[in-house]
């Protein structure tokens, strides 16, 4: 899941106020929060820290979802060219 899915479908609407106020709350520009919220950009450490902040809830949370979300769209695209690569063993 994308940081932007989790903020666009339980966050907003729990906190009830319009897109332009929490941008503005947060210090960013209404098309960067639009960005996210259409998962076209990431959560960077700076905008979780802005979120963590925002919500509550701290920066890792947001970066724990953007890393999971990164990570999986890597073994998408990479699929069988990673079981390809060999498990090496420290001496």
């Amino acid at each position: 899941m994308h940081p932007g899915e989790l903020l666009r479908e339980e966050i907003l609407p729990a906190l009830e106020r319009p897109k332009t106020e929490i941008a503005k709350l947060l210090g960013v520009s209404r098309q960067t929060l639009y960005d996210i919220l259409e998962e076209r950009q990431p959560v960077t450490p700076m905008m979780a820290l802005r979120l963590g902040k925002l919500c509550g809830n701290g920066p890792d949370l947001w970066l724990n979802l953007q890393k999971r979300y990164d990570l999986q769209r890597a073994e998408q695209v990479l699929g069988e060219k990673i079981k390809a690569i060999p498990t090496l063993e420290v001496a």
